[in-house]
């Protein structure tokens, strides 16, 4: 604890990270937001990044699938989060699968700062392999919170996002027209149903 000239104690900053993931319509946008407006409302200075290629709804807003949204400002790099945090007590970071590996280190920077950054992501592509930074975020953070979409055919936990359209790209921003989510049994029975 620091204490002030008259010995009373002075508040210090805690970073922490903290990791929303899951498939895709699980909610996690939807957590993100949720988190940073309560930040927000408690009169603690915010910041939220996405990653320029996330244009789905907005350019310049992270938009959940229901529509929530809050202002943000879409970064090329995770060293351009760096580079634009300035004066923050908490950091949004929206899509974090589609960053770069140095995300893990700017996120811990930014934490041991005394900032509490919050990253939501997928935390596995359409094949069900790890995808880009997130399982390394997940590592570090002090909080990982994984959340679940319901499989569209049988009504389990969803655990992939499956792609409904033809493409081997990894990065292939979509909605429900090229993604459902699936549970694991449906998922490994399509994999078997195409061999």
């Amino acid at each position: 604890m620091i204490y002030s000239e008259k010995n009373h104690p002075i508040q210090q900053k805690r970073g922490s990270i903290e990791v929303i993931c899951g498939s895709m319509f699980s909610g996690k946008t939807e957590e993100l937001i949720r988190r940073l407006k309560r930040a927000q409302f408690a009169r603690q200075r915010v910041e939220i990044f996405k990653p320029k290629i996330d244009t789905r709804y907005s350019d310049d807003e992270v938009v959940s699938h229901d529509r929530n949204a809050i202002r943000s400002t879409p970064v090329e790099s995770s060293g351009s989060i760096m580079l634009m945090a300035g004066e923050v007590d908490v950091i949004g970071i929206d899509e974090a699968q589609f960053f770069d590996e140095g995300l893990v280190d700017v996120c811990t920077q930014l934490a041991n700062q005394g900032i509490r950054v919050i990253i939501a992501g997928l935390d596995m592509d359409f094949r069900g392999v790890p995808f880009g930074p997130m399982p390394a975020l997940c590592a570090v953070a002090e909080d990982v919170y994984k959340v679940h979409a319901i499989c569209v055919r049988c009504g389990a936990l969803a655990y992939v996002s499956h792609r409904l359209v033809d493409s081997d790209k990894r990065v292939l921003l979509g909605e429900t027209q090229e993604y459902e989510p699936i549970c694991r049994d449906c998922y490994n029975g399509l994999k078997h149903d195409h061999k």
